[in-house]
């Protein structure tokens, strides 16, 4: 084999048109990642991107948009509680599963119904 994988650069989650700013209120707001410049060919389409702890998340404008109800990130977090505190304060429904070996986890979801798992290593 002459290639490795290196890590993840992004996931990407798609969202309805014009949820920017809801996407703003929510990764920049509650969650406290910074938005980053989309390059100007990529800007002319919508959307925004927001990077955080080393992980970089774009949404992306998609018509006939439906949220991933299944599919999601799993995004590891440093104290965990503490995420679910803030998301639970913001509103946002946190549901706990501890079917994961080794791990504490929740999901919740974005502003459009995106699937979002946070886990942190037991």
């Amino acid at each position: 084999m002459t290639f490795a994988f290196a890590r993840l650069h992004h996931v990407q989650l798609a969202i309805p048109a014009g949820g920017e700013d809801e996407c703003r209120a929510f990764w920049g707001g509650v969650l406290g990642m910074t938005e980053l410049e989309k390059p100007p060919v990529l800007a002319a389409r919508g959307g925004c991107w927001f990077a955080g702890g080393g992980l970089e998340v774009h949404l992306g404008v998609e018509q006939d948009f439906a949220p991933a109800r299944k599919a999601h990130p799993g995004i590891l977090v440093d104290d965990l509680r503490g995420l679910a505190g803030t998301l639970d304060a913001a509103g946002v429904e946190v549901t706990w599963d501890d079917e994961f070996p080794g791990h504490d986890r929740f999901y919740a979801a974005d502003p459009f119904g995106n699937r979002l798992e946070f886990l942190e290593p037991r």
